[in-house]
């Protein structure tokens, strides 16, 4: 049962748009949003990060019940758990993509664009499940590493939320700014639980703050790559565009510095007010 609403509550954003399929470029008919058929995700190239939040989430929502429950028989209590989730996730894949395929216009292009697509989302479950038993583990270093791997899908899938049920235009400016920062906080978070102990936690501290850097880098990319139709229309393009956007996204000029820098000061503020209470407590 948590597997299977953990699995439903990282689809929520997407329940909120009415679950209309987005426009297609390969669509064999000219038709209106409104037309589209109901899709249980979100299939569409321009979507492609959005699918990767809607799904990790899941995942990392039903290790982060486990984490929490701590049941005495955790295996199997994880196994029946990613049983739900994949349950909840495979069946809106085989919908979805028997929706795309039933409207695609055929052809090289779509078999291309479909295969895309679809290895996509199987990676992303992957990655849920990657997620669930990082987050849901008894190690404190396991599920920090988890937290450092969710901090900007789960950004992703929060200003999804909050678009899709408010609009982008109702939402404050004060919010965008605290979506910013969030993925920082999270992982900032996430160091200071985790603590400095030992060597293996200062190689997650470095892992988490690699990630920290790296996947928001990766995610500007995909966005700006595959939502562009000028660029998909040429591979050379696509693969130059990347190495370009990627490299400026993770260069000292791509906005991941103050993030680290954020992460960083809440993590080790975190240990020394863990230490000052330890010594309080001890005193």
């Amino acid at each position: 049962m948590i597997g299977l609403l953990a699995g439903a509550w990282g689809l929520l954003p997407w329940l909120f748009t009415g679950l209309r399929l987005p426009l297609q470029n390969l669509w064999n008919t000219e038709v209106l949003p409104a037309q589209m058929p109901l899709s249980l995700l979100p299939l569409s190239q321009y979507e492609l990060t959005t699918l990767v939040a809607l799904l990790t989430v899941g995942g990392a929502s039903a290790g982060l019940a486990i984490r929490i429950w701590a049941p005495e028989r955790r295996k199997l209590a994880l196994i029946c758990t990613a049983a739900g989730v994949l349950v909840v996730q495979l069946s809106a894949t085989v919908q979805s993509f028997m929706v795309l395929k039933a409207g695609l216009d055929g052809g090289t292009r779509s078999d291309l664009y479909f295969a895309g697509l679809l290895a996509g989302v199987s990676i992303s479950i992957i990655a849920a499940m990657v997620a669930l038993i990082l987050i849901a583990s008894t190690s404190r270093a396991m599920t920090t590493l988890g937290v450092g791997l969710m901090a900007t899908p789960l950004t992703s899938w929060v200003s999804e939320a909050l678009v899709n049920l408010l609009g982008a235009a109702s939402l404050p400016a004060t919010v965008l700014m605290l979506l910013r920062w969030l993925p920082a906080v999270l992982v900032g978070a996430g160091l200071a639980w985790c603590g400095l102990r030992s060597v293996k936690f200062v190689v997650v501290w470095l892992v988490n703050l690699v990630l920290l850097w790296v996947i928001p880098a990766l995610f500007i990319t995909v966005n700006y790559v595959l939502g562009s139709r000028v660029l998909l229309s040429d591979p050379q393009e696509i693969t130059s565009a990347t190495q370009q956007i990627l490299a400026a996204a993770l260069g000292p000029n791509g906005g991941a510095g103050p993030l680290l820098i954020l992460a960083l000061t809440i993590g080790l503020a975190g240990i020394g007010v863990r230490e000052v209470l330890r010594r309080t407590r001890k005193g």
